[in-house]
């Protein structure tokens, strides 16, 4: 059996998400397998936001929301792009849907994407920029339906993601459909283990197990 302590950034998910992963295959099968290689990184992302310029490009925007100065000097320092692809952000997840916030109440167009009122920041809640990976997806805590689970505008003022763009920064289809209410959903959204993550380990442990049939 072999552990990591996996961040889910790492592998393409628009979210800070670090999780242990254990993998074990029967003795008798004399298995030997090491975790897939990341793909995404933060400096790929600092690169492409602050030397290049392409993802502004690609968004039809300037990145204003990264209010952490640390990071700027970092892309600073880059010399070149490195081989890996960017972080995905929570623009790039969900900056294709309209604000909920100022969607018709009963609008259908996209199905749990629905403005949750009573987001406030507080100390250690403050919600996700648009221009980086969101943070942890929480399932609630201390009372506190979805927890950290909300989006800081480029304003400063916070709301709560919609169910829908929770599932898309926990890397669910569109077509995926939760049930219950938001804060349930949540809970639900905020248990899980990102789809395309769970997918790369997934398709790594078939993959091997394929070669020792």
């Amino acid at each position: 059996m072999v552990y990591r302590v996996l961040n889910a950034a790492d592998y393409g998910v628009p979210q800070r998400r670090e999780r242990v992963v254990f993998v074990g295959f029967r003795d008798d099968l004399a298995v030997q397998w090491a975790f897939p290689k990341t793909t995404h990184s933060l400096d790929s992302l600092l690169w492409d936001q602050f030397r290049s310029r392409e993802y502004g490009e690609r968004h039809n925007t300037q990145v204003l929301a990264l209010i952490d100065p640390k990071l700027l000097s970092r892309a600073l320092k880059l010399k070149e792009r490195p081989d890996t692809k960017s972080w995905q952000t929570v623009r790039d997840a969900i900056g294709d849907l309209p604000d909920p916030e100022h969607m018709p109440t009963d609008s259908s167009r996209v199905h749990d994407h629905r403005f949750q009122p009573g987001a406030r920041s507080y100390p250690g809640h403050t919600g996700s920029p648009l221009d980086l990976p969101a943070k942890t997806l929480k399932a609630g805590v201390h009372g506190v339906p979805g927890g950290e689970n909300m989006l800081l505008r480029l304003n400063g003022a916070v709301r709560y993601f919609t169910v829908r763009e929770s599932a898309r920064l926990q890397t669910f289809p569109d077509n995926y459909r939760l049930h219950g209410s938001w804060s349930e959903s949540m809970r639900q959204l905020g248990n899980a283990v990102p789809v395309e993550l769970a997918r790369i380990i997934g398709k790594g442990v078939a993959s091997r197990l394929a070669e020792g049939a």
